[in-house]
């Protein structure tokens, strides 16, 4: 704990001098997806509230926030955790992906579409590959999504997607072999992108379609067997 209260208050400058609890939040979500407060983590307001240099009453409404986003829990007399998905949380947010993402790529309209971004994201997930840092493979994997959903140019949309993908985050913390499960989407995340520069947008949406179905038919499974090895007797 000591080494990410060191880490977090390097974040204290993000504040500024006109601190709020919707910052303060904006920090913790980002700390929380990218695996810096794994899940189950208790989260100690003291301690947090020290390292950013924000009152008792601000970290709470932003704890209170992220408890609306469902990224964190609020346990009576026990206090404040990052959140432990459950199965039907990770089929959840999945069925969420499928309508908005196919959404987007559906009513793009007539190409040429706004890809660089896109493109940015299927090259920094290959070059973490090749790193072997598959932890990178998947925050640029997520990257990849969210610029496929802005796409949209949809800041409702945008804003919506953002704490789902906070969410998926903390189902990929607890996957235990990140190399099996993000390595076969950097080919497909490149047919998506192909797909789009070709102008094929029926195809891109088929290929997105695809791709939804196999991650959560692959995320659920080693999930669960994550889970439950942590119940076992």
């Amino acid at each position: 704990m000591v080494e990410q209260l060191a880490g977090l208050a390097d974040d204290r400058a993000l504040l500024g001098r006109t601190s709020t609890a919707e910052r303060v939040s904006d920090i913790l979500r980002s700390r929380v997806a990218d695996g810096y407060f794994p899940p189950g983590t208790r989260l100690s307001e003291d301690s947090i509230g020290g390292a950013l240099g924000v009152s008792r009453n601000t970290l709470r409404e932003a704890f209170r926030l992220l408890t609306h986003e469902r990224l964190l829990v609020h346990e009576l007399n026990r206090g404040v955790f990052v959140r432990v998905l459950t199965v039907e949380d990770v089929e959840d947010i999945y069925r969420t992906r499928a309508l908005v993402e196919c959404a987007v790529v559906r009513g793009l309209g007539a190409a040429p579409y706004p890809l660089r971004h896109l493109s940015d994201a299927v090259a920094a997930g290959e070059a973490a590959a090749a790193e072997d840092d598959w932890k990178a493979v998947g925050t640029a994997n997520i990257h990849f999504h969210q610029e496929l959903v802005a796409l949209a140019r949809s800041a409702r949309t945008d804003e919506l997607m953002r704490s789902v993908f906070a969410e998926l985050r903390l189902a990929f913390h607890l996957v235990d072999d990140p190399r099996r499960l993000h390595e076969p989407y950097l080919t497909r995340n490149r047919e998506i992108l192909g797909a789009l520069e070709a102008g094929e947008r029926g195809a891109a949406e088929r290929l997105l379609e695809t791709y939804l179905a196999d991650s959560l038919e692959r995320v659920v499974e080693v999930y669960r067997r994550r889970v439950s090895a942590e119940h076992a007797p």
